[in-house]
């Protein structure tokens, strides 16, 4: 009897990544979703020798196996590859379209017979203002295939209507997704307000910072990637007690200083002298297009939203990872970074009676752009 090697599997793995990955720079669904079914047959039969497995079993594992080693890496390098200015937005957003079809497709092919049983009940959210669903419906085909009965709301879901659905539903445990760290007030928000209707979270995505560090400030669960977030759930998570709205202030005993409320009260006459103050110090603005000058102003807006989120987290690092993230995107599109540097002065200039934001903006300002 032939056996699949472990480097049988991981040369196999990574020929149907090149693959697929083709298939998407491609726009062609149709080749994209049969990698996926190929990948899925191969997978499976390399399960065989596993001792103890039922073939349901081994279905399941193949399904895990293709969504996390196959197609969730391919679509990371998408984000690369539009961070790196070699895909077109327009090329991303048709890549994710696609991965989100390979996904339908595996789900297809590996559901269980209806059975009325399940591990628990959960319902799995990206929060307001979150676009990028893709990561929390890897996270909900992967818990299905643990056993769980699964709620997928999407993308962008407003706390109100959030927690309307799992009081009513008695979920076990909210699952939420956020890539967009200056979406985590927002996030704070759903948190908060999950546990006071008695309901336990769990908080996954690069928003939540390294290791997690912003989910546990806001008093979640951390889930470093589906694998982890199965696991949390195995092991039966302790229900809060429910309590009236609880002040952002009880959790991050920092925001009492009022800087946060002031900048974010402030922001777009923040946002409107920035500009001002850029086209000033950089000439090379002058000669701008509108719709230069509209990414400029997009742009300066998302630098301060950033500083308020830093000032919300009271964590300097989550500001100047995104100014040298920042830094890296304009480079990559011949956009000298240096025109940073008028942007923070400006913002240290207009802003320089509140302590904590000026301490965030000098750290950003020491960076070598």
């Amino acid at each position: 009897m032939n056996r699949v090697t472990g480097d049988d599997e991981a040369g196999s793995l990574a020929e149907l990544r090149d693959q697929l990955w083709e298939a998407l720079g491609e726009c062609d669904e149709t080749r994209a979703v049969a990698v996926a079914r190929r990948a899925l047959d191969a997978a499976e039969p390399a399960q065989a020798h596993t001792v103890g497995r039922t073939a349901a079993d081994r279905i399941r594992g193949a399904g895990e196996r293709v969504l996390l080693e196959l197609i969730a890496p391919t679509q990371e390098r998408v984000g690369l590859a539009w961070a790196a200015n070699d895909i077109t937005v327009a090329q991303e957003h048709a890549a994710t379209a696609i991965s989100e079809r390979c996904i339908a497709a595996v789900a297809d092919a590996t559901a269980p017979a209806p059975s009325g049983t399940y591990a628990g009940r959960v319902t799995v959210a990206c929060v307001t203002g979150e676009w990028h669903a893709l990561p929390a419906r890897l996270l909900s085909e992967v818990l299905r295939l643990r056993g769980w009965r699964v709620d997928y709301l999407g993308a962008q879901v407003p706390t109100r209507h959030l927690v309307d659905h799992v009081c009513r539903t008695r979920a076990q445990a909210v699952l939420l997704s956020s890539s967009i760290p200056f979406l985590l007030p927002g996030a704070h928000n759903a948190i908060t307000s999950c546990r006071g209707a008695g309901v336990p979270v769990l908080a996954g995505g690069a928003a939540f910072g390294p290791q997690g560090r912003y989910a546990r400030l806001m008093q979640a669960e951390w889930a470093e990637d589906a694998t982890d977030a199965a696991a949390l759930l195995g092991r039966d998570l302790p229900r809060p007690r429910e309590h009236a709205a609880r002040l952002a202030e009880t959790d991050l005993p920092h925001l009492s200083d009022q800087e946060y409320t002031m900048l974010r009260r402030t922001s777009l006459q923040l946002v409107k002298q920035t500009f001002v103050d850029v086209e000033d110090d950089f000439p090379a603005t002058h000669r701008y297009s509108q719709y230069q000058r509209e990414r400029t102003i997009e742009d300066i807006d998302f630098i301060v939203s950033f500083l308020a989120t830093a000032l919300y987290v009271d964590d300097v690092d989550l500001f100047t990872t995104f100014i040298t993230w920042t830094a890296g995107i304009l480079a990559a599109r011949d956009v000298p970074p240096r025109c940073l540097i008028p942007a923070l002065d400006s913002l240290l200039k207009q802003l320089k009676d509140f302590p904590r934001v000026v301490g965030i903006l000098t750290a950003a300002r020491g960076l070598t752009l």
